[in-house]
């Protein structure tokens, strides 16, 4: 699974694809993959400069 953010609102949410409606903003967004893939990335393992 990977973390995706919401280029409109910032929603982010956890899942192998992207939806094609934010759950958030109801729009059709462009989501960006967040999931850090270094190792120099926090516990959680999300991109937090993405």
């Amino acid at each position: 699974m990977s973390d995706w953010k919401c280029s409109k609102c910032g929603y982010m949410l956890k899942a192998d694809q992207p939806p094609n409606e934010c759950p958030s903003c109801k729009e059709k967004c462009e989501f960006v993959d967040n999931t850090c893939y270094t190792p120099d990335c926090p516990a959680g393992g999300i991109d937090k400069r993405i």
